[in-house]
Order: structure tokens, then C-alpha cells, then sequence
């Protein structure tokens, strides 16, 4: 039986016009009507992801920052968490300089995004995530061990080795660098072993190489039909692009499953 279905937002439930796609939408709204648990699963902050967890009417955790912190954003409880290590941040810092141009840094530290430099690229960023990108002045004036995560924005993202870190592929031109050991896959793994619930009772879904391994770890797999390859090529099924309701074919798929009509 499947208990949850988990999803990613973006080209997954939210199309490119940042709205939820309808069909997608009532699908979960009639899944959790009939009993089951929707969990949103996102590289969102808090702030960004809340107006679509309060239109579904979520009461439970959402996964946020890539997996590096859960909370549940009804109540403002943070279920987990986790930051960058120190030096690994200072690394970062030591790194920017060297950045390729055409790639500028967003960081999140505190429930607040940070950035230096005022580009289009940016204020698209900030415009569709529906956040503001706040001047900290230096990068050393942000504490050391409180950044969440860093992203790099630009359509020409370098390679990110730092120790510490792990660096995943969100967007084409997002490149997020996160805590070694963090992705949604294992956020979802510790919140479903909290909470009760197998990997086999759960139904996951996602566009992007960020979702590959809580695709992996669901018991029905799903890639959105005009996701990245790498992502179909490991799913357990295939459902429909997001536009034309990806996550409400998951939700077929998983009434069929639970005997649901």
C-alpha cells in the first residue's frame, strides 16, 4: 500500500509559470482524502516552499534545502537539520574568487538567502522563488558553521570539489553544494523510518539529478516524462511531462495500487 507520495516542486508539481499544474494539484488534494500523506520534497527554503504547502493544506514536514533541513512548516518545527562544516565553508569562500564568470553564489544561512552580486541572473532566481537576496557586505560576515547550503547560478557552473561537501545538479544553471551526506533520498529515508513508514509505501517523484537517489529509495519510482535522462533512465516508471500532469498519473498509479477508487 502506498502511505505517501513525495514530490519535488519544481518541473515536477510546479510548472514554468510557478504555479502548482491543476490536475496535479486536485490529485493530491484526493489523495490525502482518501487517507494518505503528501510530503513535499524540495531545494526550496522555507520561506519559498510555504505558499504551496499551505495550498495543499499540508500539516505535516516538508523536506527543504535539497534534504538539509525538514521542518514542519505548519508549525515551524525543524525535525532535522543539518549545516555545512566550518572549514568547508571558509573553503567555499577561498573558492568564489576563482568561480567561472557567469556563475554567482547564493547562500542560505539562518532562514535567509544571501548574495553579492546584483545580476539578472539573480533577480530571476529571487523573482521565481518569491525570496529576497540580502547583501551580508563580506561572505565572513555570515557565521561559519550555520550555512545551510550554497548554490552557484549561471550557465556556466564549474566543478565544486571542496572536503565536506557534496554538490548536485538541481537546474541546468543551479549547482548546489550541500553538507557531505545530505540529499532529499536521505532526508526522506530518516523521516520515513521516524515516522513508520517502508520505502515500499511510499511513491516518489522528481525532474532532476537532485531527485535520483528518493526516486531510487521509493517504492514507485517516477520520473517526470520531460525530466532529465539520467532521471527516467532510473525510474521505476515514467509518468506524463509535469505540464500535462506528471504528479497526478503518480496518483493513479498509486490509487490502483491501494485498491482505491
Amino acid at each position: 500500500m502506498i502511505r505517501w507520495i513525495v514530490t519535488d516542486l519544481d518541473g515536477t508539481l510546479v510548472g514554468r509559470d510557478l504555479a502548482m499544474v491543476p490536475a496535479s494539484r486536485d490529485a493530491l488534494r484526493r489523495f490525502r482524502a482518501a487517507g494518505g500523506q503528501v510530503v513535499i520534497a524540495t531545494g526550496r527554503m522555507e520561506r519559498s516552499a510555504l505558499p504551496y504547502y499551505q495550498e495543499l493544506a499540508l500539516d505535516g514536514p516538508a523536506i527543504l534545502y535539497n534534504g538539509a533541513r525538514t521542518v514542519d512548516l505548519a508549525t515551524g518545527t525543524v525535525v532535522r537539520s543539518r549545516c555545512l562544516p566550518a572549514a568547508a565553508w571558509k573553503a567555499l569562500i577561498d573558492s568564489f574568487d576563482d568561480v567561472t564568470p557567469g556563475a554567482y553564489p547564493v547562500v542560505f544561512s539562518g532562514g535567509r538567502a544571501y548574495a553579492v552580486d546584483d545580476v539578472p541572473e539573480l533577480r530571476d532566481y529571487a523573482r521565481r522563488d518569491r525570496i529576497e537576496l540580502a547583501d551580508p557586505g563580506s561572505w565572513t560576515a555570515l557565521p561559519a558553521d550555520e550555512v545551510t547550503k550554497c548554490m552557484l547560478i549561471g550557465d556556466q557552473l564549474p566543478r565544486v570539489r571542496v572536503a565536506g561537501t557534496t554538490a548536485v545538479l538541481s537546474e541546468d544553471t543551479y549547482l548546489e553544494i550541500l553538507p557531505q551526506g545530505v540529499s532529499k533520498g536521505l532526508a526522506l529515508r530518516e523521516l520515513a523510518e521516524e515516522r513508520g513508514v517502508a520505502p515500499a509505501e511510499i511513491a516518489a517523484v522528481g525532474d532532476n539529478p537532485n531527485d535520483l537517489d528518493m526516486i531510487e529509495l521509493a517504492g514507485i519510482g517516477a520520473a517526470v516524462g520531460d525530466g532529465h535522462p539520467a532521471v527516467r533512465s532510473a525510474a521505476d516508471v515514467v509518468v506524463r511531462p509535469c505540464a500535462d500532469g506528471a504528479v497526478a498519473q503518480l496518483v493513479e498509479l498509486a490509487f490502483q495500487r491501494n485498491g482505491w477508487s
